[in-house]
């Protein structure tokens, strides 16, 4: 053992049997030798595990970090696996994804698979190594072989999208059905998106249900809100409005654009809850300001119509246009219309109908047959 190793540890050691720790907690080393056991790399990575934790020292990300990296030199793939996490996260250490990669590698090539499956990320986004997806998709392979619900879950993604692997519907299935297996709540969403489309997966509203329920009851915000959606219709699931708003708010409180949304359109036409004004523009708000563009859509119909705020076209047009530019057609046509009536911005037919034709396009109805009237009204004028 090096010089500062040995003083260091003999100064843990006596300094905790000084404080009256019992001899378990005290001498490490001794244990070890005392059950043919010795292995300076269990011994270091213990020392780190305690110091992390604050098992009996006072916790220290950067003594935890020191203990981690003498156990991964000796080459303890529990603690090359611990010291990855360090510098990923710049836990007692500089953050750095390349030595990250170093330290999962090592541990990785030993057959560590949650080190195979932290690596696989690194690749997966190019965090401290070139992104590769077919590197990830074998590190994903190797980790999920091992049972590694989170892996299968990445590697059945791969197989989705066709990244690094041969694009494969029917593989991605089987390998979300393994993580389900075990519980896996993006697996159990997933599954469930597959039934819902017939992708890959035989088309069923009632097994997509199924698997929603699953991961919703887990706190899976999107399977809540595509179980709500299926509770607001009657396809071979008893409809409930009520139980449909109430996943919604759970997903709204934890966030998800889609459900705020959501549990505000039912707010607004007080459907499942009271109607209520005031808290659809409350949700319309909230999910507005991350960028969903229904609720910008929304919001911008209350400001129109001046339902719970104060009247403001000039609001509106902006909130038009934010989703009008990001593919909206719905808003693309009520853009056109405030362009078409003069509604706050300057009246212009040509902005009218370069939006209607965008709305058109994305196979709007209303703004089909505005068209239809405003190339009507032309020709009478011509004539």
């Amino acid at each position: 053992m090096q010089h500062r190793e040995q003083a260091d540890f003999e100064s843990f050691t006596c300094g905790r049997q000084a404080a009256g720790r019992n001899e378990r907690s005290g001498n490490l080393m001794a244990e070890y030798q005392q059950g043919g056991m010795y292995d300076q790399g269990r011994m270091y990575h213990e020392l780190g595990r305690k110091y992390e934790h604050g098992d009996g020292v006072a916790q220290s990300d950067s003594e935890a970090a020191h203990w981690y990296e003498q156990a991964a030199q000796h080459g303890s793939t529990h603690a090359q696996h611990s010291l990855g996490i360090f510098y990923e996260a710049g836990r007692g250490v500089k953050q750095s994804d390349s030595q990250a990669a170093h330290w999962y590698r090592l541990a990785a090539d030993q057959g560590d698979a949650r080190s195979q499956l932290r690596l696989a990320r690194l690749y997966k986004q190019g965090g401290g190594v070139p992104r590769d997806h077919a590197q990830a998709a074998r590190l994903f392979r190797l980790a999920a072989d091992q049972g590694i619900a989170d892996a299968q879950v990445e590697l059945g993604a791969l197989h989705d999208q066709g990244l690094g692997v041969p694009k494969d519907m029917a593989r991605a299935v089987a390998l979300f059905r393994q993580a389900a297996e075990q519980r896996h709540a993006q697996a159990e969403y997933y599954l469930g998106l597959c039934h819902a489309r017939g992708i890959g997966a035989v088309k069923s509203t009632v097994t997509a249900a199924y698997w929603f329920r699953l991961a919703a009851t887990q706190g899976h915000a999107g399977a809540q809100v595509e179980l709500g959606s299926i509770l607001l219709q009657s396809h071979g699931v008893a409809r409930s409005d009520e139980a449909a708003a109430r996943w919604f708010r759970l997903a709204a409180e934890q966030g998800l654009a889609s459900g705020q949304f959501n549990i505000g359109f039912l707010h607004a036409i007080g459907r499942g809850v009271p109607r209520s004004d005031a808290e659809a523009l409350r949700w319309y708000r909230l999910s507005a300001a991350q960028g969903f563009n229904a609720a910008r859509n929304n919001l911008a119909q209350f400001f129109e119509d001046g339902r719970a705020v104060e009247q403001s076209d000039v609001d509106a047009v902006k909130l038009y246009r934010l989703a009008a530019n990001g593919g909206l057609h719905n808003a693309q046509c009520n853009l056109g219309r405030m362009y078409e009536l003069g509604r706050g911005v300057p009246m212009s037919s040509a902005d009218a109908v370069a939006w209607y034709q965008r709305a058109a396009a994305n196979g709007n109805q209303l703004a089909h047959e505005a068209l239809r009237r405003l190339l009507e009204s032309d020709r009478k004028t011509a004539s």
